[in-house]
């Protein structure tokens, strides 16, 4: 095993980024070459990148591990655990615990901590790794840091009404019907490509930035410059669809969702207070859900956060970890 440690992610590539992510346990838009880059791009000036890249006797690319220095002496995963809600160990399928044991080695004699945030709870980072540090001589420890309430998607739209807990049902199906009989020409609007999704992304700025106190501050300038470019970035691969529900009167909500892997995830949303009485941004994610499930996917990921309409879905909460890992006192 030999562990080299790079200064950007141009020393890896993008396409051999991008065909170990393709190989990976875990496939989020969170870890792919366009997301790593455009968040280094908005979030990474001043600070250090140290890129652990992992490969096999032969010479073969088996792991990629991102970190940027935060302060000194403590690091962690690069693409932020405020916009990316899973991250791990870019590692090829079943190389996990190599690939990990070669980057303990490597790093033995460190001092330095190293925070690996929003770990899903299956991840070999997260059962396997404690024990793996336990044998380098270092100390790592894993903590439920979220959860990702997630949703089993059945084949049709009256399967999911049905297994719903009944009063969810009525009063999700008493939502939809007040809103098209108090707004008849209201309409659910896709936008799939990065033309689309430019030309009415400023529709949902706008609609993010008044739905909720603390939103505005968020969507700083930083920040919308790193949604124009990665949303964009992913829609090109069919990774990134963006909803509106509007009448004649403009948008009323609006949801940025990431697809993989037979997944959609809800990325990110905005709805118009003055519409706030006719529940639009809960109509437009009951279309999301049916949209989903009629094009064949089989999860519905509402990622990070456990805010109570997620839960009114039905979906079962799965956990993300903080992993630390760190030398012994």
């Amino acid at each position: 095993m030999k562990t080299d440690v790079h200064e950007s992610l141009e020393a890896v590539g993008s396409e051999a980024w991008e065909a170990l992510h393709a190989d990976s346990r875990l496939r989020s838009p969170f870890l792919t070459w366009a997301w790593q880059r455009d968040w280094l791009a908005a979030f990474g000036e001043g600070r250090r990148l140290a890129l652990h890249a992992v490969s096999d006797d032969a010479g073969r690319l088996l792991a990629i591990l991102p970190l940027v220095e935060v302060a000194p002496g403590r690091l962690m995963l690069a693409g932020g655990a405020d916009v990316s809600d899973y991250l791990d160990l870019l590692c090829r399928r079943g190389h996990e615990t190599e690939a990990w044991s070669g980057l303990l080695d490597a790093r033995a004699a460190d001092r330095a901590t190293w925070e690996l945030h929003s770990v899903p709870a299956a991840s070999p980072t997260v059962t396997a790794l404690p024990s793996l540090a336990a044998a380098a001589g270092l100390a790592a420890t894993a903590i439920i840091e979220e959860r990702c309430p997630v949703l089993a998607l059945p084949e049709t739209w009256d399967a999911f009404l049905s297994a719903l807990p009944k009063k969810h049902r009525h009063e999700l199906t008493r939502k939809m019907r007040r809103l098209e009989r108090e707004v008849p020409d209201a309409r659910v609007v896709w936008e799939t490509t990065p033309a689309g999704i430019d030309r009415r992304l400023d529709d949902f700025l706008t609609l993010h930035r008044a739905s909720r106190e603390g939103k505005a501050k968020f969507m700083d300038v930083r920040m919308e410059g790193f949604f124009r470019r990665v949303i964009g970035a992913l829609a090109a691969t069919g990774g990134a669809r963006l909803a509106l529900l509007e009448a004649a009167g403009g948008p009323m909500a609006s949801f940025v969702t990431l697809e993989w892997d037979g997944t959609v995830g809800l990325y990110n949303s905005g709805f118009a207070p003055a519409h706030a009485a006719l529940s639009p941004g809960l109509v437009l994610l009951a279309h999301v859900v049916r949209d989903a499930l009629e094009r064949g996917c089989r999860r519905f990921d509402f990622l990070r956060g456990e805010e109570r309409y997620k839960y009114e879905f039905g979906p079962v909460p799965e956990p993300v970890h903080l992993v630390t890992i760190e030398a012994r006192p």
